[in-house]
């Protein structure tokens, strides 16, 4: 292994880690410095839910793709969403197995399992670059952060596909490209709109916890059930009649 592949997977890797968690920090303390603004309207439909439910309810729906309007009409692109997101964990769990871990490499399967993995994502990746590029309504909304950081994915997953198997005795170019790839996301990552997963547990929980209180979340499908002490307003005859277009009540009993 050559000296600047040792630095590329050792020293560069840890010192952008190092800015990368500084800067989370940073941005941590300044989401909590946020208070929380209290509920002004009573709990609603206290008998199933709460705000407690609402908060698990809102941070596992993305699990759970029958809830998602978006997921049950477009299956396809929910499991897109599932893949692509496979592959960057795998693709980033490839960058510590490599310098601190590779024997775990050697195990059977291990490779083969992170290149399907990783070469989905990059497929993926692919058909979302077309996606963008082509739908009217997604080329509107698209920045091109979007564009660069997609992009970017793409092409950090189709070296992460070569340089699994580590062989750095065949060459050592893929690697290179790999290691300098992720250590150039870990400092971009969290001044671009990557970064969006820091903010998720945030948003979500306080999503999750007023429409808790308001009785939304978890959503209800289906009849209500009745409760017990619920009580049923039967309409007098007097008022049956008058519902009925029969002002005087005629016909009714007394």
């Amino acid at each position: 292994m050559s000296e600047l592949l040792h630095f590329a997977e050792h020293r560069l890797q840890e010192a952008a880690l190092l800015v990368m968690a500084c800067v989370y920090s940073v941005r941590l303390v300044w989401l909590l410095r946020f208070r929380a603004a209290g509920e002004r309207q009573a709990p609603s439909a206290p008998w199933r839910t709460g705000p407690a439910k609402g908060v698990a309810y809102s941070w596992l729906i993305i699990g759970m793709p029958w809830a998602m309007e978006s997921s049950r009409r477009r299956p396809q692109q929910y499991a897109q969403f599932v893949i692509f997101h496979l592959g960057v964990a795998a693709a980033i769990a490839l960058s510590f197995i490599i310098p601190y871990g590779p024997q775990l490499l050697e195990r059977p399967g291990m490779v083969q399992s992170m290149q399907v993995i990783i070469g989905a994502a990059f497929a993926v990746g692919l058909m979302r670059l077309y996606r963008r590029a082509t739908d009217k309504v997604m080329r509107a909304i698209s920045s091109p952060d979007d564009y660069f950081s997609l992009a970017l994915l793409t092409v950090w997953f189709f070296f992460a596909f070569f340089a699994a198997p580590n062989r750095y005795d065949r060459g050592e170019t893929v690697l290179l490209v790999y290691f300098f790839l992720t250590a150039f996301f870990l400092l971009y990552v969290p001044f671009s709109k990557i970064s969006h997963y820091l903010y998720y547990p945030f948003t979500r929980y306080y999503l999750g916890k007023t429409m808790g209180h308001r009785g939304v979340f978890p959503l209800l499908r289906g009849p209500r059930p009745r409760r017990a002490e619920e009580r049923v307003l039967v309409p007098s005859p007097g008022l049956e009649a008058l519902a009925a277009g029969n002002p005087a009540g005629k016909g009714a009993r007394r």
